[in-house]
C-alpha cells in the first residue's frame, strides 16, 4: 500500500511540475527580448556616467532607488526631462552645489569635476527614468 501511495504521490508531483514547463519556457523566451530592449548597460552615456559616479563621492549622499541624504537618482530622473537644457543645468548644480529643490539640505559643490564629466554623470542619472 505504501508503494502505491508513494507512486501516486510521485505521479501527481510530476504532473503538477510538468504543467508549468510550457509557461516557464514561454516566460523565459519573452523575458530576454524585453530585457534587451531596456538594457542600459550597452549605452555609452550610461557606462561613462556610471563609472564617473562610482569614482566620485556622489554615492555618499545619493542612491539609485531610494532617498539618502539627497534624492534618489530615479527621483531626479522622474522630475527632469532628458534634454540638453536640463543636462547643462543639472551639471552646473553638481559643480556649484545647490539647495531648496529637494529640501533644506544643500548639495555640496564639486568644483573639481569638469563640466564634461558632470554632464556625463547627469546623462547617466536621467537614463534611469522608468
Amino acid at each position: 500500500m505504501k508503494k502505491v501511495l508513494g507512486t501516486v504521490a510521485a505521479v501527481v508531483f510530476l504532473m503538477a511540475c510538468g504543467g508549468g514547463t510550457e509557461k516557464k519556457a514561454t516566460e523565459e523566451t519573452a523575458a530576454p527580448a524585453a530585457t534587451a530592449a531596456n538594457d542600459l548597460s550597452a549605452n555609452p552615456d550610461y557606462q561613462k556616467g556610471l563609472a564617473l559616479v562610482a569614482a566620485s563621492d556622489c554615492l555618499t549622499c545619493h542612491k539609485t532607488s531610494e532617498k539618502n541624504i539627497g534624492p534618489a537618482y530615479k527621483d531626479v530622473a522622474a522630475k527632469y526631462e532628458n534634454n540638453e537644457e536640463n543636462v547643462k543645468m543639472l551639471a552646473a548644480k553638481v559643480i556649484k552645489g545647490g539647495a531648496g529643490v529637494w529640501g533644506a539640505i544643500p548639495m555640496t559643490p564639486h568644483p573639481q569635476i569638469k563640466e564634461e564629466d558632470a554632464e556625463a554623470m547627469v546623462k547617466y542619472v536621467l537614463l534611469l527614468k522608468k
